[in-house]
């Protein structure tokens, strides 16, 4: 374990990483990213099997602002949903072209990394 201080925004952290050696650890690193994927895909394979796909939370956070609303049409990198996490407004775009098919949240809903946001069709 290494302990490190990070400085974030002007505040100290204190933090201990812990290495990893490089070759035996590198073909349990490989199976692992391997076994994580197939997880997560089995919940958005619900959506799409709906007609819809899953646009998820990248990180917790505050509903500030719902762009869309259900039968909108979106291009590609439009604005969905405007995220507050860390009091900084992050905006959560439309990863294709699609019809907006559900809204998930609404506004001032607490979110946590993963939930889904808005469904696309």
């Amino acid at each position: 374990m290494k302990n490190l201080k990070i400085t974030v925004n002007g505040v100290a952290y204190d933090v201990q990483v812990e290495e990893v050696g490089g070759a035996v650890s590198s073909a349990p690193a490989a199976a692992a990213p391997a076994a994580a994927p197939a997880a997560p895909a089995a919940p958005k394979a619900a959506p799409a099997a709906a007609g819809g796909e899953s646009v998820d939370s990248p990180m917790p956070g505050t509903v500030l602002e719902i762009k869309v609303k259900v039968g909108d049409s979106v291009k590609a990198g439009d604005t969905l949903i405007v995220l507050e996490a860390m009091k900084m407004e992050n905006a959560i775009a439309a990863p294709k072209d699609a019809k907006v098919v559900a809204v998930n949240v609404t506004k001032g809903q607490s979110v946590e990394s993963g939930a889904s946001l808005v469904t696309l069709g």
